[in-house]
């Protein structure tokens, strides 16, 4: 792999803030973003790449090439939890399975947030339509999830699932409804809007990411305590199975034809993990699910081997087979 790479990911402000958030917990630093203000910075960065993606699409408009990729991000979000939740199951109960193989199939959007950044510094142009993607990648896998602790989780997994509320927080929770929203808007006033907007989108977007790493790094590092109870079985899936979601994907874009930055894009969504979406939707509905287990494993090991070696990992296989 070309280590310049790596190293030109990690030389970047976010990713170094990143770690200075690790390194503040490690030295035991009294280092603390107060909790309103990372949610805030959460809603800012949805709300900017979801505006951005909408003024895109209206420009280019919606060809077979976007539904392909969307089609293609959504079958892989119904996909990955299936034969995940297979692989789990060599260790684990169904109701941890089905939870992790959610999570997995689900998404993060700071992730792939990182990687539309890492793309910009790259020079390598990417569409806007991958937020759409991104947008319709988080619901499928937690219904998929769902249907799985009621399939294989045994007599008390076979209750009564009230579907209204899981749809409502599938489809309607938070970022699913930002993103969308503000995709909307931005194809509703296109290029008028990007002007306007432009300040406030564009400008303050690196630094609002950088600040916003820094607490992920924070966040992070706390749980890094609990991979002891998640065990080697479960770190060596958190870093194995990204990397064949991503090589899956990658495959899939070379036979729908996207081009390169797409092509990391949709790479970087079947690799990531949710930790936001998905755990708040299977503490509701699958309260036997050790939450530890399924956060831990995709904040404090699947999203910093993405941002820090995934990203530029998986740009080194499709620069190796789209030439």
């Amino acid at each position: 792999m070309d280590l310049s790479l790596v190293a030109s990911n990690i030389l970047n402000p976010p990713i170094l803030a990143f770690f200075m958030g690790m390194l503040a917990i490690f030295l035991k630093s009294d280092l603390e973003i107060p909790a309103p203000i990372p949610k805030l910075f959460s809603l800012y960065l949805l709300f900017a790449i979801g505006f951005k993606g909408g003024v895109e699409l209206s420009r280019s408009g919606i060809d077979q090439q976007v539904a392909l990729t969307i089609l293609a991000a959504m079958l892989m979000s119904m996909l990955v939890p299936i034969y995940t939740f297979f692989i789990l199951r060599i260790k684990l109960d169904s109701y941890n399975a089905a939870a992790i193989a959610a999570t997995y199939g689900s998404i993060s959007a700071v992730t792939f947030i990182t990687a539309t950044s890492f793309l910009t510094a790259q020079g390598i142009d990417f569409d806007g339509y991958m937020v759409a993607a991104l947008a319709l990648m988080e619901s499928p896998a937690i219904i998929v999830g769902l249907i799985l602790v009621s399939v294989f989780g045994g007599e008390e997994g076979k209750r009564e699932i009230v579907w209204p509320e899981v749809l409502q927080e599938a489809f309607l929770n938070s970022s699913v409804f930002l993103l969308i929203g503000s995709l909307i808007m931005g194809i509703m006033t296109g290029e008028h809007g990007w002007e306007v907007m432009s300040p406030f989108t564009q400008d303050l977007f690196y630094g609002v990411l950088t600040f916003f790493l820094l607490d992920m790094g924070l966040v992070a590092a706390s749980r890094i305590k609990d991979l002891q109870e998640a065990g080697v079985f479960l770190i060596g899936f958190a870093i194995l199975i990204p990397i064949v979601n991503a090589v899956i994907a990658l495959v899939i874009a070379k036979l729908i034809g996207m081009p390169q930055g797409d092509t990391l894009l949709f790479a970087v969504l079947c690799a990531s993990a949710s930790y936001i979406a998905v755990p708040a939707a299977m503490r509701l509905t699958v309260p036997e699910a050790n939450p530890s287990l399924y956060i831990s494993t995709a904040l404090a090991v699947t999203f910093p081997f993405n941002i820090i070696v995934g990203i530029p990992m998986y740009l080194y296989g499709i620069n190796m087979f789209w030439r």
